[in-house]
């Protein structure tokens, strides 16, 4: 049986995730910013939820992106030198949620994107630890990101696009950045032909957790501004 977490009920070990039900480990026990700090420095994830209450995950295996494997296609390379799209990050984190929520997904019965997953992520990134990545065309919000930073691990949540190439253009942004910052993987959580065509793989969920280990850290959360993204180029 899969425990119900309650507001202090600790996670339990990710071993015993249910591997028939998608990895399913946990049910229940809030949204706080301490509970999702705790759950993804632990390789657990929020995914849906049932009468309100979080699902927590921890699939194996687990789908990842090493920042120096992402694969840049031909077009998406033109598009990065020059054209109609425009860039910036944490600049309008509420839209990029709601666009990812209003976003349909193929196999998915509306969206798992709450009203309140949309105003946790949104409290995490009033605190500096949650992150967007915007793509603009001529100044209409057609595309973006949204995940955390934590130390140097970088955990994917979603994207969307309402053109061709707009989440591509967002995360080849988010790529630079993390390379230039010495981001060493990025969470992808579950297989999609998407993200595998992006250059990302599946790695035993042993493997992830002790990668995870080395790159979480205890910094403190922080915007990222016009200033620290400046190595960017």
């Amino acid at each position: 049986m899969v425990p119900y977490l309650g507001p202090q009920t600790p996670f339990p070990p990710v071993a015993t995730a249910s591997a028939e039900m998608g990895g399913l480990l946990a049910v229940g026990g809030g949204l706080s910013p301490t509970r999702l700090l705790d759950a993804y420095r632990r390789g657990i994830f929020p995914w849906g939820t049932v009468e309100g209450h979080p699902l927590w995950y921890s699939p194996d295996p687990r789908m990842v992106m090493f920042p120096e494997e992402f694969r840049l296609s031909r077009s998406l390379r033109r598009l990065l030198r020059g054209g109609p799209l425009r860039v910036s990050f944490d600049g309008d984190f509420r839209g990029v949620i709601a666009g990812c929520a209003a976003t349909p997904r193929p196999d998915q019965d509306g969206t798992w994107i709450s009203a309140e997953m949309m105003a946790a992520y949104v409290h995490l990134h009033e605190l500096g630890w949650a992150h967007s990545v915007e793509t603009w065309e001529d100044g209409k919000l057609v595309g973006g990101l949204y995940g955390l930073a934590i130390g140097r691990m970088f955990y994917g949540e979603s994207m969307f696009s309402r053109r061709d190439n707009a989440s591509k253009f967002a995360f080849a942004h988010l790529i630079r950045h993390l390379r230039a910052h010495d981001f060493g993987m990025i969470d992808c959580q579950m297989y999609t032909p998407h993200l595998a065509s992006l250059g990302a793989r599946e790695i035993p969920r042993a493997d992830f957790l002790s990668r995870l280990a080395d790159l979480v850290g205890g910094e403190v959360g922080s915007r990222w501004t016009a200033a620290n993204l400046a190595s960017v180029g």
